[in-house]
């Protein structure tokens, strides 16, 4: 059985609000997280989050920046998290991960990084993560 967040097409677990994301599934049926109709959908609102709300909002743009808003200690191990994403992604927990346009790789591993906590495997197709991070970026443009 496929974990929670491949599942739901959600491969970092973003959960339900009253934001509208593009390519939600019609059917919501998972009280906690939102689904999605593709697994690239659910990349592009990842992405849309880590760079846009995170980065660009929040002024977060180190893995532990990030991640400890993310996954904070009421709901998680947070430390655990950031040292796991840090040793996946190859980038230190307070280096600075740049602009996503301009470092899109960096943004992208530390994506596929939470997405392989989120979901307890590194069994995630990485040509869904592309897609969706194109069609995030597609709207920038």
């Amino acid at each position: 059985m496929l974990p929670r967040g491949l599942r739901n097409n959600n491969p970092l677990n973003i959960r339900r609000s009253k934001d509208q994301w593009k390519g939600t599934s019609k059917t919501q049926n998972d009280k906690s997280f939102c689904q999605f109709e593709t697994l690239e959908w659910g990349w592009r609102a990842a992405f849309c989050l880590l760079a846009r709300t995170y980065c660009q909002k929040y002024r977060l743009c180190t893995i532990r920046g990030i991640i400890s808003r993310w996954a904070p200690p009421n709901e998680n191990n947070t430390r655990a998290y950031i040292e796991n994403v840090s040793r996946l992604s190859g980038i230190a927990p307070d280096e600075p991960l740049g602009n996503p346009s301009d470092k899109p790789s960096r943004w992208m591993a530390l994506g596929m990084a939470m997405a392989i906590q989120e979901n307890g495997t590194t069994s995630i197709d990485w040509f869904a993560m592309l897609r969706g991070w194109e069609l995030a970026r597609e709207e920038e443009s």
